[in-house]
């Protein structure tokens, strides 16, 4: 079934509809990662993007549901050059296609996926259409600017607090889209976990008295979210806290510094950060649109991105606090810096 990718910049894109054939609205980006598609699938941080993928051939070990980072699917629609139809591997328990088909989420397939990433690079990310009819300009003008992801975090965090049992440290997990490997990392180093979604309050928070504060990653513009940022700023001195992705950037704003957008984001496992504490530098996974433009006061640098010099980690001079922008627990990706899991629950 043909199938048609619609840029805002009024670029056409022909190819084949799969999964579940409707129409789809979303942020166009692309995602670099050889591997990873299952995990990229079902990203939080992803609600509301159309996500292209650069390696031409995808679904090869088809979808295994042990590794979902979240219970369904948060990506608008998938794009690829080319999908496989017979995948090869012990552990696939269904396709692509019809994990996607039974996700409701659209597939288009038989596009130049290069040439896509091209223009997003060189122009930016943009919204687009699929479609499967023929649409005029002010229909498509129309269904763009229906297109609104400033409440992506309430529509993936967890809908009531919940506890994840251990004997280490209690660990107040401030949900905005937490990936299920974030969760697993904790737990695997003993930590009790108490789960909290992105509206609650700092004296929810607080109540259950854990050692320390953990600000998830998420899809969005941290600036959609101020309500957040007062409850980060009402916990700051009383408890340690620390951020990944979104929590980083919430960080940012909460101690006054500014957030802006990058012009096609860092998405993929293949991103290399320098750590300037030790002068090595690491290979690691990352999901962002948006990053710390401006470093708060009271703060320091201690990562930046090896592509732009963007600040990928920071520390509070005299608290205990510390964020990075990249995702050390990987999935997909390298575990290079997997150890920030451990830098956390020794700061505690």
């Amino acid at each position: 079934m043909i199938a048609q990718l619609i840029l805002e910049n009024g670029t056409v894109f022909n190819g084949r509809a799969f999964g579940h054939i409707h129409e789809s609205v979303g942020e166009v980006v692309f995602n670099t990662g050889m591997t990873g598609y299952e995990e990229v699938l079902t990203d939080p941080s992803y609600y509301g993007q159309i996500v292209t993928m650069t390696y031409p051939l995808v679904g090869n070990y088809g979808i295994n549901l042990e590794d979902m980072e979240s219970a369904y699917p948060k990506v608008k629609a998938f794009i690829v050059r080319e999908k496989c139809d017979n995948p090869s591997n012990f552990r696939y328990e269904m396709k692509l296609d019809a994990y996607l088909k039974q996700n409701g989420i659209m597939g288009l397939e038989g596009i130049d996926t290069r040439a896509l990433t091209k223009i997003l690079r060189n122009h930016g990310t943009m919204k687009g259409v699929i479609t499967l009819r023929e649409l005029t300009k002010s229909q498509i003008q129309m269904k763009l600017d229906s297109f609104d992801n400033t409440q992506a975090v309430m529509q993936v965090t967890t809908k009531e607090a919940y506890e994840i049992e251990g004997d280490g440290p209690h660990i107040a997990v401030m949900d905005f889209g937490v990936k299920a490997n974030i969760l697993r990392s904790f737990r695997k180093r003993g930590c009790k976990m108490t789960v909290f979604p992105a509206d609650a309050s700092a004296e929810d928070i607080l109540s259950v008295n854990p050692d320390a504060v953990f600000l998830s990653n998420g899809p969005g513009d941290p600036q959609d979210l101020p309500e957040v940022i007062n409850t980060i700023n009402e916990m700051v001195g009383k408890k340690p806290i620390v951020g990944i992705c979104l929590g980083h950037q919430l960080l940012s704003l909460c101690f006054g510094g500014s957030t802006g957008k990058l012009k096609f984001g860092h998405r993929g496992c293949n991103h290399p950060v320098k750590d300037l504490e030790s002068g090595r530098t690491f290979i690691t996974s990352q999901n962002h649109g948006y990053y710390v433009d401006k470093l708060p006061e009271g703060m320091e640098v201690t990562h930046i991105s090896m592509n732009d010099e963007t600040v990928e980690g920071m520390k509070h001079k005299t608290l205990p606090i510390f964020s990075v922008q990249f995702h050390p627990e990987a999935c997909p990706g390298p575990r290079d810096m997997d150890h920030i899991f451990d830098r956390f629950i020794k700061m505690i």
